[in-house]
């Protein structure tokens, strides 16, 4: 998981792939975090990608630098504990504008039952599962 997380660290943003009813949603992403041992996202509860992962947790997201890319797929599970919210607005400082972690809208959510799959054109794909 290490290797994941620091993949989509210096990747920098990150795309989300989330469904609503039939259409599949993508956007840019770039908070990613290591708590307690979990991979974990960030957005806002009023924003409609909450209200997708709410739906339907099954999540796929990706990144690529340097010729690799990196696909996670996998289940989000929110985290409503103040240290969770925390620990992602201290390694995201930015955001601390927007959202704090006492507020009824920052969210953050961990991946479960994951597998990340590292690949390029010149190797064969890799896959980690967490």
């Amino acid at each position: 998981m290490e290797e994941v997380y620091k993949f989509l660290k210096e990747a920098q943003t990150y795309y989300l792939a989330t469904v609503e009813g039939d259409q599949p949603r993508v956007r840019p992403f770039g908070t990613v975090d290591l708590f307690e041992g979990k991979l974990y996202i960030q957005t806002g509860k009023v924003k409609e990608v909450s209200k997708q992962i709410q739906a339907n947790p099954k999540v796929e997201i990706c990144a690529f630098m340097d010729g690799r890319w990196l696909r996670v797929a996998g289940t989000l599970v929110r985290d409503d504990r103040v240290e969770a919210k925390a620990h992602m607005l201290d390694a995201h400082p930015s955001l601390k504008g927007m959202y704090s972690a006492e507020d009824d809208n920052t969210e953050v959510l961990y991946f479960k039952d994951a597998v990340a799959t590292f690949s390029s054109f010149t190797e064969p794909p890799r896959t980690v599962k967490f």
